[in-house]
């Protein structure tokens, strides 16, 4: 079954209809569009429960909802305390009795622009239904859900909520023959916002999401991509919404490169905030071990940190345009003189050999420009979108003890060249050619003793999976991994040097980081 939703005329009968209404008239709660469906109630109701909680997933222009309350019965403030105050009166309906109130409050992406709103979300069981006919029952199941903005006026809706007094969604099921509809319906300030093309396009889009998640819950189909496991999402964005309003604006303005500068920004102001989050869990009040970004790109992300007080460097192959910008001498950083936060150098694991390092030396690189991986015990290892650098990372980690972050992008192997990733062998998991390097990379954490962690991070980007390592496996052969029989096992180096040979030449991509 196809969405095909119809639309309802002005004078349409309401199907949403307050106590002390006339049944079958046109009340105040008018109905915009209706649309068959084939799930049952407790699809429905699973469905509009999720939405609630998750309200982004109707409106980009929205963080989430922080539920302030979640109460059952019908008797307001009954054995609920912890009410908000400004909560509006509950309205009742003919045929149904409130089942459940939350009140959520949304959380816009751009407080700058928008400020939260609270909002009443409620849930109505039937009770009875009266036909027109006089009939008490007709043989159909209702569930009515409803949404009230906490807000005196028209003028103090913010952008993102559509300009009406309530939402209602009805809900109808006919068991018998497995059929039912949807339906939405608008409580208008006045009765020429029926006209307002604006709002009868969000009534339609509201109605199409309802009806896409729940054909997709009868279908089987279920959430494959966990987010918010290690660090709660709320945390995250408050910390990224901080950023944003400090830094974006100017290190857009400010671009030196020839990429997109929102993503980048967007993307590495996303990241900062979760490492940030994540090394409070980790570190408290207490000191903080340094990090280092290997494979650093632009160095957006470590002067983000840096400016937040978090003492760390980054390197890579070549260095970019923004260095000038994002350079900055710590006493306490790097490996050379200069104490650079950005310094460019070609990474040499130690576990490759060093017999032929003749290959690298050319008119623009220098050999005495090779890192060996090797970090002081305890520096957090950051290896985002790191491409030839994201196999070696857990190996760099455990040779130093150091804890990391990897967030696969582009599959090399070993050698630093292109390669696809093995599918995995577990038969739930994607086989998609990211799906096998995430999954690849993992493996060779686990194999060199790490407990692997993973988060899916809200990120613009596609290649948006991060694996960490903060715990050793216990027990076994893992507890003191033989690092040259694991390289030999995921590949070996040979050709390592040639490709690090290329890599310190040649120009990086305009898609680079």
């Amino acid at each position: 079954m196809s969405f095909d939703s119809v639309e309802l005329a002005n004078d349409a009968a309401s199907v949403v209809v307050r106590a002390g209404d006339s049944v079958g008239a046109a009340g105040p709660w008018r109905p915009v569009f209706c649309n068959d469906c084939t799930f049952p109630p407790d699809i429905f109701m699973g469905v509009m429960i999720n939405l609630i909680k998750n309200p982004n997933i109707n409106s980009s222009w929205l963080f989430r909802a922080d539920i302030l309350f979640d109460g059952e019965g019908n008797e307001r403030g009954a054995g609920s305390p912890s009410l908000p105050d400004d909560v509006p009166q509950f309205p009742c309906f003919s045929g149904f009795e409130l089942g459940r109130c939350m009140v959520r409050k949304l959380i816009p992406r751009n407080t700058m622009r928008d400020k939260p709103l609270d909002q009443s979300c409620l849930i109505y069981e039937q009770t009875h239904f009266t036909c027109e006919d006089g009939h008490d029952d007709d043989g159909v199941e209702r569930s009515l859900v409803v949404y009230l903005p906490h807000v005196a006026s028209e003028e103090e809706m913010p952008y993102y909520h559509p300009k009406v007094q309530g939402i209602a969604y009805l809900h109808e099921w006919n068991a018998a023959e497995s059929r039912g509809s949807i339906s939405i319906s608008y409580l208008f300030y006045n009765d020429s916002d029926r006209s307002v093309v604006k709002l009868t396009r969000t009534a339609l889009q509201l109605l199409k999401v309802i009806y896409k998640h729940g054909q997709g819950s009868l279908a089987g189909y279920q959430k494959r991509v966990q987010h918010d496991v290690l660090i709660p999402q709320a945390r995250v964005q408050n910390t990224y919404a901080v950023l944003k309003q400090k830094y974006a604006r100017r290190l857009i303005d400010s671009w030196a490169e020839v990429t997109d500068p929102e993503k980048h920004v967007f993307e590495d102001l996303s990241i900062a905030a979760f490492l940030i989050e994540l090394w409070v869990d980790m570190y408290g009040t207490g000191p903080f071990p340094g990090f280092v970004d290997i494979g650093c790109g632009n160095g957006l992300l470590v002067w983000i940190l840096n400016q937040e007080g978090y003492e760390g460097w980054g390197f890579d192959a070549r260095e970019r345009k923004s260095w000038a910008s994002y350079n900055t001498i710590r006493p306490s950083l790097g490996p050379h003189s200069a104490r650079s936060s950005l310094q460019q150098l070609v990474l040499l694991p130690s576990p490759v050999n060093r017999s032929d390092l003749s290959a690298l030396a050319s008119e623009d690189f220098s050999v005495e420009l090779i890192h060996d991986g090797r970090f002081p015990k305890g520096t957090f290892i950051v290896s985002n979108h790191a491409d030839e650098l994201t196999a070696w990372t857990p190996i760099l980690a455990t040779i130093s003890e150091c804890p990391f972050i990897m967030i696969p992008c582009c599959s090399h192997d070993l050698t630093g060249s292109r390669f696809r990733a093995p599918v995995p062998k577990d038969k739930t998991k994607a086989e998609s050619s990211y799906a096998s390097l995430v999954d690849w990379v993992a493996q060779i954490a686990r194999d060199c003793g790490w407990e692997v962690e993973q988060e899916m991070l809200r990120i613009p980007s596609t290649r948006n999976t991060a694996l960490l390592g903060r715990k050793r496996l216990s027990g076994g052969k893992c507890s003191v991994p033989d690092i040259e029989e694991i390289v030999h096992r995921y590949g070996g180096t040979t050709g390592y040097l040639e490709n690090v040979a290329k890599l310190a030449k040649k120009p990086r991509s305009s898609k680079s980081k």
